[in-house]
C-alpha cells in the first residue's frame, strides 16, 4: 500500500495560490505550485530578482499536494470547493511509496566536468578522473554545486584565466565552489565575499574539505583585497549596484567575470561596468550570459 497520495488539481493564475493554502489547512503534508507545462514546448520561463518581479505566478498552474493514504480525496474536494467557491475542481491522484529519499537526492548529483580539467564531485562518488583537478563538494547550505549554466560559466574562464601569479576574488560567493577551482587551478591567493552568513559558513566548510587555504568575508565588513581576478556569480540587480565597490577591487589591467545574468540585462550592465573596463563579447550558456573584460589603465 502507498505510503501517500499525491493530489494534483490544474488552476489558474487567480486560484492556484488560494488553493495550495486552503489544502494545506485541510491538512496536507506538503503543497507546491509549478507550470502545468513544465518541461514541454509551452513551457512559461519565469525570471524574477529581487525589486524586479516582472510575474509571480505562471497562468496555468498544477498544484501538488501531498497526503496520508488514510485520508479521503472526494471528502477533501469537497471540502476544497466549499472553501475556494469552485463548482468544478480538475484533478489526478498518484501514489507516492516509501523510498530511500537520501539515496534518492544523491543520485541526482553525479560528478561535473568542465573542459576535461576539473570535475565537481560529490562526496558519495568516486572521482572519474584522479589526476584532473578535483574538487569534492555536496549540495548544501549555500548555491553553486555546479549544475548551473552560470557556475559553468565562471568555471570555464576561471580555467583559462588563472596562473600561480593570481590573486582572486569570489564575490558573493555561495558555496565557495568558485574560490576553490581558483585555489586549486594554482591561484596564490583567493578571498571570498558573501553577504549570507550561511554561504561563509559552507565556503569555509568546503574549503576545508578540498583542504585548500582561502579567507572567507560576510561583505559588511570592509573588504581590503586589491585582486588581478575578480569573479561575481551574483544576479544582476545586486551587481549593478555593487560595481563601484567590485570595480575598485580589481588592480588597472586585471580582470574580471560577472554572471547571473540574463540577455535582456546585458545592455544595462555593459553600460555600468564600460565606466571601468573593456569588455569583451558576452558568452551564452542556456539563456545566461558572463560578460568579462579587462580593468582600464588608470590615467
Amino acid at each position: 500500500m502507498a505510503s501517500w497520495i499525491n493530489l494534483k488539481i490544474r488552476a489558474t493564475a487567480a486560484y492556484a495560490h488560494i488553493i495550495s493554502d486552503a489544502l494545506i489547512d485541510l491538512g496536507a503534508l506538503s503543497s507546491s505550485i509549478e507550470d502545468s507545462y513544465l518541461n514541454s514546448k509551452n513551457e512559461e520561463a519565469l525570471f524574477g530578482e529581487p525589486n524586479i518581479p516582472s510575474k509571480t505566478i505562471w497562468q496555468d498552474n498544477m498544484v501538488e499536494s501531498l497526503f496520508d493514504h488514510s485520508v479521503s480525496i472526494d471528502t477533501i474536494i469537497n471540502k476544497l470547493k466549499t472553501m475556494t467557491g469552485l463548482s468544478n475542481i480538475e484533478y489526478t491522484l498518484e501514489s507516492v511509496e516509501e523510498q530511500n529519499w537520501v539515496a534518492l537526492t544523491q543520485s541526482q548529483f553525479k560528478p561535473i566536468c568542465i573542459f576535461d580539467k576539473l570535475w565537481i564531485v560529490p562526496s558519495w562518488h568516486t572521482t572519474p578522473n584522479p589526476d584532473a583537478i578535483n574538487i569534492i563538494l555536496d549540495p548544501g547550505l549555500a548555491f553553486g554545486t555546479g549544475s548551473h549554466p552560470t557556475t559553468h560559466l565562471c568555471l570555464e574562464w576561471l580555467i583559462k584565466e588563472v596562473n600561480i601569479t593570481s590573486r582572486v576574488l569570489d564575490y558573493g560567493c555561495g558555496s565557495g565552489i568558485l574560490s576553490i577551482a581558483a585555489k586549486k587551478c594554482g591561484a596564490i591567493e583567493v578571498t571570498g565575499v558573501d553577504i549570507d552568513p550561511q554561504a561563509i559558513i559552507a565556503s569555509t566548510h568546503n574549503a576545508k574539505e578540498n583542504h585548500v587555504d582561502i579567507q572567507f568575508y560576510n561583505s559588511e565588513s570592509p573588504l581590503i583585497f586589491e585582486a588581478n581576478l575578480v569573479v561575481a556569480n551574483i544576479l544582476s540587480s545586486a551587481l549593478s549596484v555593487l560595481a563601484p565597490i567590485i570595480a575598485n577591487a580589481c588592480k588597472s589591467q586585471g580582470k574580471i567575470a560577472l554572471s547571473g545574468i540574463l540577455k535582456e540585462q546585458v545592455e544595462m550592465l555593459t553600460e555600468i561596468y564600460g565606466a571601468w573596463f573593456n569588455l569583451n563579447e558576452p558568452v551564452e550558456r542556456e539563456g545566461w550570459i558572463l560578460l568579462s573584460g579587462t580593468k582600464k589603465s588608470i590615467s
